[in-house]
């Protein structure tokens, strides 16, 4: 792994082993979960920034989206993508490539980890379903996306202060 220290103010480079304990851990905690943001590209080339519920899960974010969702459509064109979110002390902004999942282990993996935070979700017949999702999800069954980390910036927005880049083998 590459560190790059991004601070202008002198302190340290922030341990990528700081951000990646809260993201394992935000995704052990039961209850509502924290928001995380999918940037995608639009065909013309347009941002799109989507509300997520992502989870951190053996060094992938993962996510479901329905096929037909603008982010989906989006990735099956450019499968680049971003996701961020807020944890503890560290903002934290993953870039990557995200794939659609077809595994069953996987599927049942995950759908479950999302069952055990509180979202009734199970895998079915290469997808996630759930008698409810976000509103703006669309109706199930949705697809599972793993976001393959290529790097990483994180801002930390309590002591010990700083940011950094980190910039992950290929491939991970």
């Amino acid at each position: 792994m590459q560190e790059q220290n991004l601070d202008i103010y002198g302190h340290e480079p922030i341990p990528w082993s700081r951000a990646l304990k809260q993201l394992e851990e935000q995704a052990r905690e039961e209850g509502p979960g924290r928001t995380c943001w999918l940037a995608t590209t639009d065909p013309d080339g347009r941002p799109h920034l989507a509300a997520v519920g992502a989870i951190w899960v053996d060094d992938n974010f993962y996510f479901v989206s329905g096929p037909r969702l603008r982010k989906s459509r989006n990735l099956v064109a450019n499968p680049s993508c971003a996701v961020s979110v807020s944890l503890d002390d560290i903002d934290v902004v993953v870039e990557g490539t995200a794939r659609k999942v077809t595994d069953e282990a996987v599927l049942e993996r995950v759908a479950n980890l999302y069952a055990s935070l509180g979202w009734p979700a199970r895998a079915s017949a290469g997808a996630i379903t759930a008698e409810y999702s976000a509103p703006s999800a669309g109706r199930g069954p949705w697809d599972l996306y793993a976001v393959t980390p290529t790097a990483a910036v994180g801002v930390a927005t309590k002591e010990p202060h700083g940011a950094t880049r980190w910039r992950f083998e290929s491939p991970r």
